[in-house]
């Protein structure tokens, strides 16, 4: 590689701000990409950096425990634009240090259709196939097209299609064989000028009726938005990372014993299984609005682990691990956290 210069870096370096539950840990070294001809230079430094090295997006799927004693980079590359279109389809690539949210609401301004159920995710374009973001019927995998990465070893840049990237439900190819390996640069998506509107799922039907519209890509991202906001809470109000818990899938034979003994039970039926609700699943073992010092249950929605102000990544891990252990020993069902943990 020729003669780069590494972007700025930052000794004993607070995470606050840069992770959604609020903790404040600090990073050994902190440093912010915000343009790819810093790579080089940043690659050469990795390369010969000894201790760990952590990408952070937007921190919404973070939980940290301690301080990092390694390399944090913040990847803040900047861009969305339209590089192809035809009759029925349009391409937009987004940079991966862009909000998501942002990126959808430039493609929902637009009426490209895809990506309205997943408005108000937090977190950025570059993560959001890490872990196949979905909300609302919807998945990232149902509109992607492809990703630019970096190879972190060698330095050279690979695309990925749909097809390479092994796409599961809040999976990817990057968190498991691939894991650590690559940076992810860019994410291109096609989207339909003349969308099928997916309003099957969760309440969005009812939130249309109640808005007095009909559907529509902009008025479907505004229904899942109102949902969002009634359910969620704001991170910059209370610390959060969204969904702790994955939704669990399980077999059919599960799923009918767990029906007869709970008729209301919400369950949707899928390839892999029958996948439940994990909020509801902690509701019914009583952990909604709990609350233990700083760290709690949030009262709206037992899906999401809530840092009220002081509350240390531990104490919400051990909340964590007290709500699986209670979910296994009444419905004999395994929950995972969504949140990456560190």
């Amino acid at each position: 590689m020729t003669n780069h210069p590494v972007p700025e870096l930052l000794y004993n370096y607070s995470l606050k701000p840069y992770n959604t539950f609020g903790f404040d840990v600090r990073a050994a070294i902190f440093t912010r990409l915000t343009d790819e001809s810093a790579l080089p230079g940043l690659l050469r430094f990795i390369n010969t950096y000894n201790g760990p090295v952590l990408f952070l997006g937007g921190g919404s799927n973070l939980l940290f425990t301690r301080d990092f004693e390694g390399l944090v980079v913040q990847v803040a590359t900047k861009g969305i634009e339209i590089i192809e279109e035809d009759d029925e389809f349009v391409y937009i690539r987004g940079m991966a240090g862009e909000n998501w949210d942002d990126f959808v609401r430039f493609c929902v301004g637009r009426n490209y259709g895809g990506v309205e159920n997943l408005s108000l995710i937090p977190g950025n374009v570059g993560s959001s196939p890490i872990q196949n973001i979905g909300a609302y019927g919807v998945e990232l995998k149902d509109s992607f097209y492809m990703l630019d990465a970096i190879s972190l070893r060698t330095g050279e840049f690979r695309e990925f299609t749909l097809d390479e990237c092994n796409f599961g439900y809040r999976n990817s190819v990057f968190k498991n064989e691939l894991k650590g390996q690559y940076l992810i640069l860019s994410v291109t998506f096609r989207l339909k000028k003349n969308p099928a509107l997916n309003t099957s799922y969760g309440s969005i039907a009812a939130e249309l009726e109640a808005m007095g519209e009909s559907p529509s890509v902009d008025s479907v991202s505004r229904a899942v938005c109102n949902i969002r906001r009634s359910k969620l809470p704001d991170p910059a109000e209370i610390g959060n990372a969204g969904s702790f818990f994955k939704n669990p899938v399980v077999d059919e034979a599960h799923y009918e014993k767990l029906k007869g003994e709970y008729p209301s039970m919400p369950a949707y039926p899928g390839s892999e299984g029958v996948k439940l609700a994990a909020g509801w699943l902690i509701e019914q073992c009583g952990w909604k609005g709990y609350r233990e010092g700083d760290a709690g249950v949030h009262s709206r929605q037992a899906l999401v682990l809530v840092n009220y102000g002081n509350a240390s990544g531990s104490q919400v891990v051990d909340l964590s691990k007290r709500i699986i252990a209670s979910v296994q020993e009444k419905f004999k069902v395994t929950l995972e956290p969504e949140v990456n943990i560190l």
